[in-house]
């Protein structure tokens, strides 16, 4: 069983059983035993295990986990408490700050508070090498990435999708936009946020308008 939550392994078994899925893993099993690899191995399937399938309100696709040292665990843009916050999530809070009207940043880039709310912060890539960024695009973890948005938009309904980003916007080809919410900006990076593709966005009080509109629980961001 790849992923302890029975909600999702239900959901991806068949996947599970596929040959390039289970090549994936001889890959990453190796690629775990011959180098320094993040996130921490048990972590790499945490996206899932934070809420059960059916719970699903809201998907952000991010690139690939972050390859410094005790900084990835499993969570898009997240990382562990105590390590400071990455560039890309500080605009992401000061987007959400500037939303909201609020004047106090977070403390911790940790996201699991999202998750737990039914926010997928699922990775294209779920495993990286130490300080090689993109460095497990050879692996397919495309083709599973895939397959979990194709399973989310045709058993879901009403879910927000959000995609920021060329890379996130391709990926999101797929989704029926009759059926989801898709909102679409630039990457938080500071290169795309300082050239005007970021802030003003206004994706996270949307995301809850729309919650709202279909009686679903708003995200505490």
């Amino acid at each position: 069983m790849f992923i302890k939550n029975q909600s999702w392994n239900n959901q991806l078994n068949e996947e599970f059983q596929k040959p390039y899925f289970l090549e994936l893993m001889r890959q990453v099993e190796q690629e775990y035993a011959s180098t320094t690899c993040f996130p921490p191995k048990e972590l790499i399937f945490n996206a899932f295990e934070q809420f059960d399938f059916e719970e699903t309100k809201v998907v952000i696709i991010g690139q690939d986990p972050y390859h410094g040292t005790g900084e990835a665990n499993g969570l898009c843009f997240s990382v562990n408490d105590g390590v400071a916050i990455p560039p890309s999530l500080k605009n992401i809070f000061t987007e959400i700050n500037s939303e909201y009207d609020r004047i106090l940043f977070p403390t911790s880039g940790n996201l699991e508070r999202w998750s737990k709310q039914g926010v997928l912060l699922v990775n294209a890539g779920l495993t990286v090498r130490k300080d090689a960024a993109n460095s497990h695009k050879h692996l397919k973890w495309n083709l599973f990435t895939d397959a979990v948005i194709q399973l989310l938009n045709d058993n879901c309904t009403h879910l927000v999708f959000l995609l920021w980003g060329s890379f996130a916007h391709k990926k999101g080809k797929m989704i029926t936009r009759e059926k989801h919410l898709v909102l679409e900006t630039g990457h938080p990076s500071p290169l795309s946020a300082n050239r005007g593709f970021w802030f003003g966005n206004n994706h996270f009080k949307l995301t809850n308008k729309y919650l709202l509109n279909n009686e679903k629980k708003e995200i505490e961001w």
